[in-house]
This record gives structure tokens, sequence and C-alpha cells, in this order.
């Protein structure tokens, strides 16, 4: 038989863990995690006819997402205040490929690729404007320095 006092015990060290895994993972969405440029993205795989001269953000979305319409409309408008930026938002509804070859576990997910189509940044959840407005101006500075 099972002491009551220990059963709660263990339910009470069950409910502080998962709080914390939760709030870690909250914590972590829609902060900018660096990548290490290593591969190049094919605009072409995406049904693109090619990427933003200076930088381009590409946005995962899905049909049911809630919320990818209005990251969609954010993203769109930072990219038309800048020359050479193109946004690219690819529906992962039918695409379960591009999903896992991204690893995109939420939706929206968006990646920041540099003129080359690196992959530099990658946020999850809703981004925050300023952050992605920052890496635009980073990425741009690396550009008019070459």
């Amino acid at each position: 038989m099972v002491n009551p006092v220990d059963a709660l015990l263990v339910l009470t060290a069950l409910l502080a863990v998962t709080l914390g895994v939760g709030a870690f993972a909250r914590w972590r969405q829609g902060r900018p995690q660096r990548h290490t440029p290593n591969e190049v993205v094919d605009p072409h795989r995406l049904g693109a006819e090619r990427l933003g001269d200076t930088a381009t953000i590409l946005q995962f979305s899905t049909e049911l997402c809630s919320r990818c319409p209005g990251v969609h409309r954010t993203l769109a408008t930072l990219a038309e205040d800048r020359d050479g930026v193109v946004h690219l938002d690819v529906d992962l509804t039918h695409r379960p490929d591009i999903a896992k070859h991204f690893n995109v576990m939420q939706t929206p997910t968006t990646l920041i690729l540099d003129r080359d189509g690196a992959i530099q940044t990658r946020f999850g959840g809703i981004p925050s404007r300023d952050v992605v407005d920052l890496e635009l101006t980073r990425l741009s500075a690396g550009t008019a320095r070459d």
C-alpha cells in the first residue's frame, strides 16, 4: 500500500518538473537561435524562383496554424521595407518532406537566410519584429562590406 504522504510528494515533484520544462519551452519560443551556415537552401525546392539579394525570410506555416497569418503579415512587411529582402511562406500541410528536412516541430517556424541561402537564424513560434529587424540589419551590413 502506498503511503498518501509519499504519493503527494511524488505528485508535487512531477508537477514542479512539468512546470519547469513548460516554462523553459515558453521562454525559448520566439528567441533567435544562431545557426552555423552549413546548408544552402535551394529556392526551387520550396517552390520559389529565387532568394533575396541581401537576405530571405523563410516562414514555415500550416493550414491550421492560427498564428501564422499574423506572422506572415509582419514578416512580409519587414521584407517589403528593405531592398534585397524576400519573404517566402511555405505551407507544410502537404509537404512533410520539407518539415522533416528542416526539423520543423511547430508552426510558425522562421529561418533567416543570408544572400547565399545559408541559414543564419532560426525562430520557433512567433518571432519578435524587432529581433527579426536586427537580424536583417546584421545581414545587410555584411552585404554592404563585401
